[in-house]
């Protein structure tokens, strides 16, 4: 079968493009990766098919980070919708590396736009859980933690870390799940909805501390040796 239908890379292919992007790992081999990139590629494949450019759907993920924080504004049982826009920015920020692979057009810009994307949606989670309730200075230790450990990862990879291999507890997904989930209890149970933020804030900090020392431990590690 050609590696090619229509214009979009099939899923083999699919596979075999993010494995030379990610220094030769085949995700075939893990029982995790494996399936989530499956689901992401029939998810990017439509969107691959319609010519929507990568940049777009980053873009798309951040105005829905935008909008988590006018929803948690609102209060109520507008979490509930808060937490369900929270989850598809994070499922947007696996589409648009997809639909750079699946139509050829991964670039440099587009890395460099997709983390900036990224750590803004990242302390606009965190600004919702402060406007439900969450104390303010944990947000922004967590917020502060998380651009740090982002930080740390970008300079150790710069002077010749291998990125590949480096998984924290703390990262993206974790965040994205992890400000959802309480989002959700928040919008469930109204009446500590404020409880259920700073919950969030104070889990949000104590998973970015141990990723930041998980990363640091790494880099140390290896940039020694």
């Amino acid at each position: 079968m050609s590696a090619v239908m229509r214009g979009v890379l099939t899923r083999d292919a699919y596979l075999d493009r993010w494995a030379t992007l990610h220094g030769g790992y085949d995700p075939r081999s893990s029982r995790v990766v494996g399936p989530w990139l499956g689901t992401v590629y029939a998810l990017a494949r439509p969107v691959a098919r319609l010519g929507v450019r990568p940049d777009v759907v980053t873009l798309a993920g951040v105005v829905l980070s935008g909008l988590v924080v006018w929803l948690s504004a609102l209060g109520g049982r507008w979490m509930l919708l808060a937490a369900f826009v929270v989850g598809a920015s994070g499922l947007l920020d696996s589409l648009d590396g997809a639909v750079a692979v699946l139509t050829e057009r991964v670039s440099s810009w587009g890395a460099v736009l997709d983390s900036l994307v990224d750590r803004v949606s990242d302390v606009l989670y965190l600004v919702a859980l402060w406007l439900v309730g969450a104390p303010a200075w944990t947000c922004v230790a967590a917020g502060a933690v998380v651009l740090t450990q982002e930080y740390a990862r970008a300079r150790a990879t710069a002077v010749g870390m291998d990125d590949i291999g480096v998984v924290t507890v703390g990262e993206r997904p974790t965040r994205v799940i992890v400000v959802a989930m309480f989002l959700l209890a928040a919008g469930i149970y109204v009446a500590s909805a404020v409880t259920w933020a700073s919950l969030g804030a104070y889990a949000s900090l104590t998973i970015a501390l141990v990723a930041l020392t998980q990363l640091l431990v790494v880099a140390h590690g290896r940039l020694s040796a």
